[in-house]
């Protein structure tokens, strides 16, 4: 009895999962709260397995912004990476030891620079916190076109990553999850003619490179999240983009039919000359 119960969780975990990477990554908060409601039992991990975009706030004491999301929640509250405090303030919040809190530091001025030369704005938040024989962060990274044109959207990129040091080596683990979403109208505020992309895409990438001090750590997430993210871009452009052009030129061409089909039968007749020539 307990073996079927355990099975029909998992089921429903899984039917869970699949439903949330359907839906429009801008409506996850409400669609979550939807599904707690049906499956309540299971709210502790649906709240630990299903990505919700970032939201964020402001530092009180250094006025600087960052992004908020479980990974620096300690109950109610959550931990600025700048002050290294909680929001509402909280004595016995959980932080990085020092040697990692330095860590912490130095990557938030990294991917602080870093955001800017890719993004060109947004907000960029770093947070690291120690594991047995290891220690593990996130990189977390919003940027949010706020409409003020006939085009709004946003993106969000979630970059888990567990660093486990061995001498002057070490194995990093990277799980990144990329919530975009994009809407376009004719004027601003025409709802009747909007057109909204949206979607979500998670990848892993595991690595040893060498680490002979905890600077070479900055480096190498660095580079692992330059290049993951430079992959899931592309994946996104071809995926939403380039097969929704794809699919509206097959309904309808941008060019005259005649025009098109004697361009195939051109392109036909030279593959077929280079063809017998290398025969």
């Amino acid at each position: 009895m307990a073996d079927y119960e355990e099975i029909e969780n998992e089921q429903q975990m899984d039917c869970a999962l699949d439903l949330m990477r359907r839906l429009p990554p801008q409506n996850v908060e409400e669609n979550l709260v939807t599904l707690l409601e049906i499956l309540p039992e299971m709210t502790e991990d649906l709240l630990s397995s299903i990505d919700q975009p970032l939201k964020i706030r402001q530092d009180s004491k250094s006025g600087k912004e960052y992004l908020v999301c479980d990974y620096n929640r300690d109950g109610d509250s959550y931990r600025s990476p700048w002050s290294n405090e909680y929001d509402p303030p909280l004595a016995d919040g959980s932080v990085p030891s020092d040697r990692l809190r330095k860590l912490e530091l130095a990557a938030n001025e990294a991917f602080d620079t870093y955001k800017e030369l890719y993004y060109e704005g947004g907000v960029s938040s770093v947070y690291l916190w120690d594991m047995d024989d290891a220690f593990a962060g996130v990189v977390l990274i919003k940027k949010v076109n706020d409409g003020t044109v006939r085009s709004k959207g946003s993106w969000d990129s979630i970059h888990v990553v567990e660093v486990l040091e061995k001498g002057r080596q070490a194995r990093y683990k990277l799980t990144s999850t990329v919530m975009l979403y994009t809407v376009a109208s004719a004027a601003k505020g025409d709802r009747l003619n909007e057109i909204n992309l949206s979607g979500s895409l998670t990848r892993q990438d595991e690595r040893d490179l060498p680490a002979e001090d905890s600077g070479a750590h900055i480096v190498n997430i660095g580079r692992m999240v330059e290049d993951m993210e430079f992959k899931m871009r592309n994946s996104l452009q071809e995926v939403y983009f380039g097969k929704t052009h794809d699919i509206v030129n097959g309904l309808r061409s941008a060019a005259d039919l005649g025009e098109a089909r004697n361009r195939e039968r051109l392109q036909r007749d030279l593959f077929g000359q280079l063809k017998s020539r290398n025969e």
